[in-house]
């Protein structure tokens, strides 16, 4: 019997881009029930939705995926409503759940929450080493207090709940509107469509000189469920592969696997964001032995191929 057989779990954000592929794995690990809030019944930000999802899904077993989130444009035009959707979705769900006595509750946090200047590669030691970095400042930090009320629920109550601080993320199904897109479905798209149209030039943010490290978002999803199975202590875990590429690298090898020979032009009026990113994933690997096991020039071949199935798609549904 494994550890989610016969349990019920719920997984907010659990329709998204990384609770599909969790929803996904529950089920093949043999949870008895998953429950999947969707916002238009359980707006999570408001108290009695989150007090009525407890009293509809009775979960023994709370993932929390849920999040207002975007890029570094997104982020600078709604950093209120990424501040307190964000944090008072946490709260609400980590506070109702310690007074139903849940078993355990899984936080998904953000490598946004890392001070802007931390040694690259981040360790977990240095998560308060510093303030975040502006862009997505108010983003990280409500997602920071939650694993704060994650320690002092745990201090207090007892509670098991752990915190989990992915990388960036990138798949098939992920969001390509450019309005609010991170950087390699963004990057994607121009390519693709650039190449498809014979435009001669694609103009990206930055300067290309900022790094960034990415994982395939279905080796996330298998790292939240193993940390779920087993880790039960305090201290945040990075999830991630411990590789990171320059934002200009990476334009390059999306350019070259779509096929796009024209130029790229850099933008560096707008912000480059954090300027390195790259995790250490030491503590992952010893906890619960947890390891990303795709590179990055197969997840982004993977996802060029699903983007271009979608593009018609996608851009009709724009208009």
């Amino acid at each position: 019997m494994g550890f989610f057989s016969g349990r019920r779990v719920c997984v907010t954000g659990g329709a998204g881009f990384v609770g599909r592929r969790v929803v996904a794995k529950l089920r093949e690990r043999g949870a008895a029930e998953v429950f999947v809030p969707r916002k238009a019944k359980f707006d999570l930000t408001r108290e009695e939705a989150v007090v009525q999802l407890y009293e509809t899904a009775r979960p023994e077993i709370v993932i929390h995926l849920a999040a207002v989130v975007g890029g570094i444009g997104a982020n600078r035009l709604y950093p209120g409503q990424y501040f307190y959707d964000n944090l008072v979705m946490g709260s609400a769900l980590m506070e109702h759940g310690r007074r139903r006595g849940i078993k355990k509750f899984v936080g998904v946090g953000t490598i946004c929450s890392y001070p802007k200047h931390t040694p690259v590669p981040f360790k977990e030691d240095d998560f308060w080493n510093g303030y975040p970095e502006e862009t997505n400042a108010p983003y990280g930090l409500a997602k920071k207090m939650l694993l704060v009320q994650a320690q002092a629920y745990r201090q207090q109550y007892g509670m098991n709940a752990i915190t989990l601080l992915p990388v960036n993320l990138y798949g098939p199904d992920d969001n390509f509107d450019l309005t609010t897109s991170h950087v390699i479905p963004a990057m994607i798209r121009k390519f693709v469509d650039a190449a498809g149209s014979g435009a001669r030039q694609v103009e990206l943010w930055g300067t290309g000189k900022a790094s960034r490290e990415f994982m395939y978002v279905a080796d996330c999803a298998e790292g939240i469920l193993l940390a779920t199975e087993k880790y039960d202590k305090p201290e945040p875990v990075n999830l991630g592969t411990g590789r990171e590429i320059s934002i200009k690298d990476l334009a390059a090898l999306i350019a070259k696997l779509v096929g796009f020979q024209g130029e790229i032009v850099w933008d560096t009026s707008k912000p480059d964001g954090q300027p390195r990113r790259c995790l250490d994933v030491t503590r992952a690997r010893k906890e619960f032995g947890f390891s990303a096991q795709t590179g990055l020039e197969e997840g982004l071949t993977r996802t060029i191929a699903w983007y271009r199935e979608h593009a018609q798609a996608i851009s009709q549904a724009a208009r």
